[in-house]
């Protein structure tokens, strides 16, 4: 069973399941588990690890169109090096910060691998799920696909300054000001963790719809094109890697400009929701469901 099979499972016996976050009460609830096998590559240092991790779980909050209010983490390793806490709670502090949250604390242990838990809590009165897009809503994506891809290459290398890039990658700003500029506008919308190909097969699940994307509008990350292998690749990088918290939406189109006005982040219109029957396609050829797997890792 993979995740994906496990959460419609969870689902069918917790009615808060199945979207980016638990909302109860207007209160958003999330939490995210990442290790250092699988989630932080040789060379990610404690301070991009604790942006990183906790950053997840406010793209969390930030897909559900809510204000981030504060976060939690639980710190494991094998041994407590106070030099890694400190840089840790100083990066999980800062992008906190950058989102107007407050990082207000957790619980340290031990463990056999450096292994992060964070929770975020957000506030709306009128959440955004994965299940209200509707035939002819414009789909919509922020800011640029690729960087953690990017990042991993970088990493992969070696090089001094090209990890010390891949760190600055890593470091992702959680999309709340533009999840909070869809809200009211969205029919539906999640964070795109898997990826954008998978997310989007996630949304159309959820809404009972299909999408026709243009190749060409998918805004890749600069980064990409330094390393990718030519076109197939760079597409490669942009639309199945995963792991780079951008926001996927579906708005209708009289409602577009407003939300472009209203996002500090760039808002990209990529394609049209379309019939069920149309399926996930790409350049009218069917998208493959594939992304990032929680659990293999980079």
């Amino acid at each position: 069973m993979d995740e994906r099979e496990a959460l419609r499972r969870l689902a069918t016996d917790l009615p808060h399941a199945g979207d980016d976050a638990a909302v109860v009460d207007g209160t958003v609830i999330t939490t995210d588990m990442l290790h250092e096998r699988t989630d932080f590559p040789s060379g990610t240092t404690r301070y991009t690890a604790g942006w990183r991790a906790v950053g997840a779980s406010l793209s969390d909050v930030a897909a559900m169109g809510a204000d981030a209010t504060a976060a939690v983490a639980v710190y494991a390793d094998v041994a407590f090096d106070p030099d890694e806490i400190d840089a840790f709670l100083e990066g999980a502090r800062d992008v906190c910060a950058a989102v107007d949250a407050e990082y207000v604390g957790g619980d340290l242990d031990t463990h056999q691998e450096f292994t992060t838990a964070t929770t975020a809590f957000g506030e709306t009165a009128a959440p955004v799920y994965r299940s209200g897009a509707s035939a002819g809503d414009a789909v919509c994506v922020t800011g640029e696909w690729g960087r953690s891809a990017a990042a991993l290459r970088l990493f992969e290398s070696g090089d001094e300054a090209a990890v010390e890039h891949a760190n600055e990658l890593f470091r992702f700003t959680p999309r709340v000001a533009a999840g909070r500029a869809l809200s009211g506008h969205a029919t539906a919308m999640m964070d795109s963790s898997d990826g954008l190909a998978r997310s989007l097969h996630q949304l159309a699940e959820a809404s009972e719809v299909g999408f026709g994307i243009d190749r060409n509008a998918v805004p890749a990350h600069e980064a990409v094109s330094d390393v990718a292998e030519g076109p197939k690749d760079r597409w490669e990088l942009a639309a199945h890697f995963g792991e780079d918290f951008e926001l996927v939406a579906a708005v209708p189109e009289a409602e577009l400009a407003a939300v472009r006005e209203a996002s500090p982040t760039p808002i990209t219109r990529i394609g049209t929701v379309e019939p069920s029957a149309a399926g996930v396609t790409v350049d009218g050829e069917a998208l493959p469901d594939r992304g990032y797997t929680h659990g293999d890792g980079y």
